[in-house]
């Protein structure tokens, strides 16, 4: 009877909250999670990188420091169901879902764990303005959740609804731990592409993972060892692990002439922070293509020889990860033969997070 008591009880405040306006709250009244940098509170919120590098970066490179991969809010709620309002440019990929590049991802705490529940959908609605339930029909009591924010475009504005009467507060769970960031620079391929949702893009994996938050600094096309991120990587206070995953854009050249260099900038900042050098994946299509073949060679011959003359000068902390496995041996795991599917993501995180277990422990 006392089960039947609560049934009924659930049924009628989900229908309740049905018919309830729902009330919506804007996003920066919560904390931002996996910037490089203090947010100032003005200029636009959801972007990669600060006002003044932004102001003197490449071209490129600022619109992709624009995209808010990585980013994520936190907060608490009993509502029963979670709405979404946001805008963004209203651009489209062809080789990414809508929801990956310019949705949004709702994860929250189960069991202890962070599992995901729901994601907002661009629905490839023309324009930028958006609106998505992204979860419903739960029972009305209170949870944490975090929200992964679009990989491939910028979120402009952000708001959390809920039906009115259910509240809407600060995240009190110290999840993913943000006091010691692991930093991440690369490619296309750590910006997130072609993920599915936000959520699975390999840094929010391996962040769930390893309970620390990771700083995406993935500038699609754009890795090229530009010394003012490693500048800001160097600002960042209590970094745990940098990770130079920029391999796929770097050409040789790049890398032999500004490789050190921009390890040195993060070396001398943070003495006893661990460096992770990442090689070049080997991508599905250069077992046949003998020009990618041929290029994914060179450019981790660099990397190897860098990192080889680091540890030869006298460093310690530093490891590194070849490419063999990267993308698993199956050749199934890229959407083009570059650009990671969900799998490969997954497979590229369970590469990872070993060595990063290795170097947090030491």
């Amino acid at each position: 009877m006392r089960r039947l008591a609560f049934t009924v009880v659930f049924l009628v405040s989900w229908l309740l909250a049905g018919a309830q306006e729902i009330v919506y709250t804007d996003a920066s009244v919560f904390p931002v999670y996996g910037q490089a940098f203090e947010p100032s509170g003005e200029g636009p919120r959801y972007r990669r990188f600060p006002a003044e590098v932004r102001a003197t970066a490449r071209e490129a490179l600022k619109k992709r420091s624009d995209c808010s991969a990585g980013l994520y809010i936190r907060f608490r709620s009993d509502a029963p169901e979670i709405h979404a309002r946001w805008t963004n440019t209203g651009k489209h990929m062809a080789h990414m879902t809508d929801c990956g590049a310019g949705g949004l991802d709702l994860y929250a705490i189960i069991g202890g764990e962070w599992r995901f529940v729901g994601a907002g959908f661009t629905g490839g609605a023309i324009g930028p303005d958006h609106r998505k339930k992204l979860v419903g029909n739960m029972e009305p009591v209170m949870r944490e959740y975090m929200l992964y924010l679009s990989l491939y475009d910028e979120v402009k504005t952000l708001e959390i609804g809920v039906p009115e009467g259910s509240s809407l507060r600060q995240p009190i769970a110290n999840t993913p731990k943000a006091d010691s960031p692991i930093v991440m620079y690369g490619t296309s391929i750590l910006q997130g592409c072609s993920a599915s949702r936000p959520g699975m893009a390999h840094s929010n994996i391996i962040a769930r993972r390893l309970d620390r938050t990771v700083i995406n600094l993935g500038f699609s096309g754009n890795a090229f060892l530009d010394l003012e991120v490693a500048r800001l990587m160097a600002g960042v206070p209590n970094p745990s692990a940098f990770v130079l995953d920029y391999v796929p854009n770097a050409s040789e050249e790049m890398i032999n002439e500004k490789g050190e260099e921009f390890f040195r900038i993060l070396r001398d900042a943070h003495p006893e922070v661990p460096v992770i050098f990442v090689e070049d994946p080997q991508f599905s299509h250069s077992r046949v293509d003998m020009k990618i073949a041929g290029e994914i060679s060179g450019r981790n011959t660099a990397q190897k020889a860098l990192f080889h003359r680091l540890k030869k000068s006298g460093e310690k902390r530093i490891y590194y990860v070849p490419s063999k496995g990267l993308m698993g041996e199956d050749g199934e795991a890229a959407v083009d033969g570059t650009h990671f599917t969900d799998l490969g993501m997954v497979r590229y995180a369970d590469k990872l997070v070993p060595v990063l277990k290795k170097a947090l422990r030491r």
